[in-house]
């Protein structure tokens, strides 16, 4: 699986997840990769 992408670059693992749950990517979708 790709990385969940945003404005066409990888999402680091600390940022907001931009699926918008306001969780960090890494405790949310980042735990999919």
């Amino acid at each position: 699986q790709d990385p969940y992408v945003r404005e066409g670059r990888k999402v680091g693992r600390n940022e907001p997840c931009p699926c918008g749950s306001g969780s960090k990517y890494k405790h949310c979708h980042g735990k999919l990769s």
